[in-house]
């Protein structure tokens, strides 16, 4: 055979390769919610340094767990995430353990009306159920859950179960301006301008949306069945007796970048806690580690910054996100070695 019949079979097996991935990709259940500042883009170059079969996988900041998601391969080993955000953790657990029901309180209308009497009860109501969260690892809240991720999908922006706002319910249930007096809302016009988002798409070419929604939340549930979460404050996942007791443990570090206050619920001042863990735990041949922030961060000379794309975000409503071209993830000296240099070119299928 020739050079150029070689070739010519190589670059079949890589079409072969590129289609086999499409599939593998739409078959992997994502997120069904809009989080701003997910690695869905990044996870295959993250699991590439940290190795799919690597036997523990930490992850402190959970958000939309589109790393652990996109996991390659049959799941081994632990993984156990955390998020402060006790309404985030309180619908990954929900949905791990009763998906028809959290499936149940999500199949809604896009309604204004209902998206601000519904904030209203979750940021009293559903805060003081879904609060218990953090001393009780078995408990949940499907209608806290349903409805959260209902009404995540249908807000523009931040500020969603802030408790940050004037507007709230009177005695008698009826829509009032509370001023300093309790937790309030923002009201807010609904997600009215495209297809919709989340678990709010247009959903007509997999049947019943109401079905779709339930088939999905299961592809959820069956995926994170023994996944831990943990809703509370990062550090409490970062014991010796979660991490490298359980053998070689990959920890991805995702918290809130500065600036970025207003989308997370830790704030911005935890980014630099984060990152001095990250260092002082840098040589550590048990762990190795992904710390995810913005170009300029001073990181030690041993550990690989590998830069990436990331989606304009919610500040690209008005313009692109310049901020998207500045996406880097640091990784520690323990993490593995690609065999060929990588590129992130290549975007997914939507």
């Amino acid at each position: 055979m020739t050079a150029k019949d070689w070739k010519a079979i190589g670059q079949q097996v890589q079409t072969l390769a590129v289609k086999a991935q499409r599939v593998t990709a739409r078959e992997t259940p994502k997120a069904p919610f809009p989080w701003f500042g997910g690695k869905a883009r990044a996870a295959s170059l993250i699991w590439e340094r940290f190795g799919g079969d690597v036997p523990n996988y930490v992850e402190p900041f959970a958000g939309s767990l589109a790393v652990l998601l996109g996991r390659p391969g049959v799941k081994v080993g632990t993984e156990t995430v955390n998020d402060k955000d006790a309404h985030l953790a309180n619908f990954w657990r929900a949905v791990q353990h009763d998906p028809e029901g959290v499936a149940a309180y999500a199949d809604w209308p896009v309604n204004e009306n209902d998206l601000t009497a519904r904030h209203i009860w979750l940021v009293n109501e559903g805060a003081a159920r879904v609060a218990r969260l953090e001393g009780d690892p078995d408990y949940y809240d499907v209608q806290s859950a349903g409805w959260w991720v209902w009404g995540i999908c249908s807000w523009i922006g931040s500020g969603w179960c802030s408790g940050n706002g004037p507007w709230g319910a009177d005695e008698e249930g009826k829509l009032a301006h509370l001023g300093d007096r309790g937790k309030g809302v923002n009201r807010q016009l609904a997600h009215l301008g495209d297809r919709g988002q989340g678990v709010n798409r247009q959903l007509a070419h997999l049947g019943n949306r109401g079905q779709a929604i339930a088939e999905w939340f299961a592809a959820l549930s069956e995926r994170l069945r023994d996944v831990r979460v943990i809703s509370g404050d990062w550090t409490r996942i970062m014991t010796e007796t979660i991490t490298e007791r359980l053998g070689a443990t990959a920890v991805l570090l995702d918290p809130p970048y500065e600036g970025l206050e207003d989308y997370y619920a830790e704030g911005p001042a935890v980014a630099g806690a984060v990152r001095e863990w990250a260092i002082a735990n840098g040589d550590n041949p048990k762990l190795r580690i992904a710390l995810c922030g913005y170009e300029g961060i001073a990181m030690p000379a041993e550990w690989d910054c590998v830069p990436w794309k990331a989606h304009g975000g919610y500040s690209s409503m008005d313009g692109e996100n310049q901020n998207a071209h500045n996406e880097r993830i640091w990784f520690s000296p323990a993490c593995l070695k690609p065999d060929r240099p990588r590129t992130m070119a290549f975007e997914w299928p939507a």
